[in-house]
């Protein structure tokens, strides 16, 4: 039995041929290069699909940097930028335009055309933001000014669908709301300037109150009053009408009757103007309101359409029945004597007329109607008509006293 394992030991154990040549083929075995196995271009796409997650996004390229606003020169120190298309300021123009809630709530007001800007910038009025057409625009109007705006080039077809005018200049301007008190008026009005003074009453038509506000830019008025009632100044019918009016003279709007005599110089007269004539006996109508007066429009007297003002009188009839006392107040044609140092006229709509509280002012500080005759049968004249026909009256007046005040100075005193 050991004999048998002796012989299966020797049986297993290589000689030392074969031992030499297994020795000399590990060497060769361990000098070779390992083989790269390519696999097939199936399974290599499969294998990069493995590496990566299925919930992996593929990478996402870097953000597209937004292009700054494309600024351009118009001068030295002035630079402008060309509004993109959908430019949600443009929009603005419109609700300025149109929303007098928008403008009183953000101090805004929309002014369109070349000469109306430059009155503007002029004056001292704040330019926000300026929508132009062409740069040749921006070289007629101040530059000073300019410099503080935002200033955005717009195509010609946006600023004509925006525009009411018939020929838009393509000029359209957002100006802070203007404050009488703060406005630089040009020099030749102020030197022109006459003691004579307009209140607005129930001024509701925003044409009539432009060209009322003209005429009286036009006459020298020293100020122009506007009682709660009349059509907000700074509409944009207004502003055209106005002609540049608004930053010529202070236009003080939204006054109650109350607070109306305290923008009055001390000593004034206030009259109203009215068309019934002196020599024909008064119509007495029924007013709303238990009210009654005289006359018809733009003369006719009417209580205030929103409220009744506190400061108005009331009086009782003989039933006891209660309404508002119209007092009675001289009534003289307008083309006679009126005109003392300083003197205020008050225009009343043509809607609404003049309210007692006009009758009331004029009454108290001794004034009266001033007539302007009609042929028979015209109910009333236009309140921009009679406005313009009472202004220029006034200051035909006043000047005319001014000349006479001048040669008394200049006679030769005789001793």
């Amino acid at each position: 039995m050991a004999a048998l394992r002796r012989l299966g030991c020797s049986l297993l154990r290589p000689g030392p041929a074969a031992a030499a040549e297994g020795g000399r083929r590990g060497v060769r075995a361990l000098r070779r290069s390992p083989v790269r196995v390519l696999p097939p271009q199936k399974e290599q796409r499969a294998a990069a699909g493995k590496q990566q997650s299925p919930r992996e996004s593929p990478p996402t390229p870097p953000p597209t940097p937004t292009p700054a606003v494309e600024r351009s020169s118009a001068g030295p120190g002035l630079w402008y930028e060309k509004a993109a298309p959908g430019d949600r300021r443009l929009g603005k123009v419109v609700t300025i335009a149109k929303s007098k809630k928008f403008r009183d709530h953000h101090g805004k007001i929309l002014l369109e055309g070349h000469r109306l800007i430059k009155d503007a910038l002029e004056a001292g009025a704040v330019l926000q933001t300026l929508f132009f057409s062409t740069v040749g625009h921006l070289r007629e109007l101040p530059e000073a000014e300019l410099k503080r705006a935002n200033l955005v080039k717009v195509k010609f077809e946006d600023i004509k669908s925006w525009s009411d005018l018939v020929t838009p200049q393509g000029l359209i301007g957002i100006f802070s709301k203007p404050n009488h008190a703060k406005l630089c008026y040009p020099a030749a009005q102020l030197t022109s300037s006459l003691p004579l003074l307009l209140i607005c009453d129930n001024i509701r038509d925003p044409g009539n109150l432009g060209t009322i506000l003209r005429s009286a830019a036009g006459a020298g008025c020293e100020k122009v009053l506007l009682t709660k009632g009349c059509v907000d100044p700074w509409e944009p019918k207004v502003l055209r009408a106005g002609m540049g009016a608004h930053f010529r003279l202070p236009i003080v709007a939204n006054l109650d009757w109350e607070s109306l005599p305290s923008n009055l110089p001390a000593g004034i007269q206030v009259f109203v103007a009215d068309n019934r004539d002196p020599g024909a006996q008064a119509e007495t109508v029924s007013l709303p309101g238990g009210a009654s007066g005289a006359g018809s429009v733009p003369g006719n007297v009417k209580p205030h359409v929103k409220s009744k003002p506190k400061a108005v009188p009331m009086c009782q009839d003989e039933e006891g029945v209660a309404s508002v006392c119209i007092p009675e107040l001289a009534v003289q044609y307008y083309y006679e004597n009126w005109t003392q140092t300083p003197v205020a006229v008050v225009i009343g709509g043509e809607t609404h007329g003049l309210s007692p509280d006009a009758l009331h002012l004029a009454a108290s500080t001794g004034g009266k109607r001033l007539v302007i005759p009609v042929v028979p049968g015209i109910d009333s004249l236009n309140s921009a008509i009679a406005a313009g026909i009472m202004l220029f009256e006034g200051k035909r007046q006043l000047l005319q006293r001014h000349k006479q005040e001048d040669k008394r100075q200049k006679l030769p005193i005789v001793g």
